[in-house]
Parts: structure tokens; sequence; C-alpha cells
């Protein structure tokens, strides 16, 4: 191998590497873009839609990250529009349900979308308390701050 063939060698490794990590980060920046695109509409107008549960996840500040992280993920029992705004019954589902961490999983989503301005009222399903052992159970009705119906 010659000098310059070497160098030209030498000069598209870092190229290659590049193209590599670009090539990688393309699934990021499209759900980055769908992210940007299911919060800049409103919740009200996706309610019948099968994009709702992406567009609620989308509006979770650090408590999306442990959604996402622990395989968890989040059910539409019910929601309706009413005077004050949006009216929705959650569940957890996936790795969420029985988690040690749900409780402040729970006061985490209720927070992060009631912030938004768009949702006045958060209850979760009743059903969440069964997958609680005893202690599990005691603590979330105590101290959780969340309503269950």
């Amino acid at each position: 191998m010659d000098e310059d063939e070497l160098a030209n060698l030498y000069r598209q490794k870092p190229l290659n590497l590049w193209k590599k990590k670009r090539q990688s980060e393309l699934p990021n920046l499209q759900i980055q873009k769908m992210d940007g695109r299911l919060r800049s509409t409103p919740l009200k107008e996706l309610m019948d839609s099968d994009e709702l549960v992406a567009a609620i996840i989308s509006r979770l500040g650090m408590v999306r990250a442990a959604l996402e992280g622990h395989g968890g993920g989040i059910k539409v029992e019910h929601i309706s529009e009413e005077e004050l705004g949006l009216d929705l019954i959650l569940n957890l589902d996936g790795a969420c349900i029985a988690c040690g961490a749900a409780p402040g999983t729970l006061q985490g989503i209720q927070a992060d979308l009631l912030a938004t301005g768009e949702v006045w009222r958060i209850r979760f399903s009743e059903s969440l308390l069964d997958t609680f052992d005893e202690l599990g159970r005691e603590f979330v009705l105590k101290f959780g701050n969340v309503t269950f119906v």
C-alpha cells in the first residue's frame, strides 16, 4: 500500500464512522419528529385516534423514561371532553403493573398531564389496586395522592 492509499484509507475511516453513527440516529430523529407532531396536536383532536396513547406519552416528562425503560405503558380506559378539559381514566400496562415504583409513576403521569392544561381530571383504574400486594395497595391509597375508580 502506497502513501496515497494509506492516507485515503485513514481519511475514509472517520467518514465511515460518522455515516454509521448517523444511520443509527435516524430512528431517534423520526421518533422526535413524531413526538413533536403529537405534542402540538391537541389531545381532544386525538380522542378517537390510534395515536392517543402515543400523544399522552409524548406529554410526559421524566416519568416517560421510567415507563419506557421498564417496559411499561399506559392504557386509556376512558376519555371524555368536559367543559373544563379532558377527563381521563388510565391504567398501567406491561411491566409497570405491580412495580414498586408504581405510586411515583402514577403521581408523575398525573402531574405531567395536568400541567398541559388540556386535562382537568385524571383518575386511575381500580383494577390497578389488585396488582399490588397488601402493603403496596395500602401505601398507594394512603400516600399516592391519586384517585382510583
